[in-house]
């Protein structure tokens, strides 16, 4: 998680939201890292999970990410919740709880839904304070 967070002091640099992501093979072996990229990109899709799936499959060379683990900051939204669940990843594991937007357990449970075509393990709240302190400072900034 420890670098997941690094990776989303990437993202507040550019001014976008600070959420970070990286995705682990079954070795735990970094095969992919991602931050938001919304802004500087102006790319809706350009979510850190989205971003490091991405990565990964340009890595492997194969959009299937079985065995692999997605570790990131905050609770993956509807949309990245689908691409988990689309890519396969066996393992998720993030940190900060979104109460507003969150597709694996807080609104929505994405992963867990019966109907879902996959289920990932699902490990929540990992180091979740440190994770919610960097987006409440961002904010906090933004609101000042």
């Amino acid at each position: 998680m420890a670098l997941a967070l690094a990776e989303a002091a990437e993202a507040s640099r550019h001014d976008d939201v600070p959420v970070g992501a990286l995705v682990l093979d079954g070795n735990g072996r970094i095969i992919g890292t991602g931050h938001n990229r919304r802004e500087i990109d102006a790319d809706p899709l350009g979510h850190a999970e989205l971003i490091a799936l991405r990565s990964a499959a340009e890595f492997t060379g194969r959009w299937r990410l079985d065995g692999c683990t997605l570790v990131v900051t905050l609770e993956p939204c509807v949309m990245c919740a689908g691409a988990i669940v689309g890519s396969r990843i066996a393992r998720l594991v993030y940190g900060a709880f979104d109460d507003k937007a969150g597709a694996v357990g807080s609104v929505w449970d994405i992963p867990r839904d019966r109907a879902s075509l996959h289920h990932p393990e699902v490990y929540a709240g990992v180091q979740a304070s440190a994770c919610a302190a960097l987006l409440s400072d961002f904010f906090a900034a933004k609101r000042a």
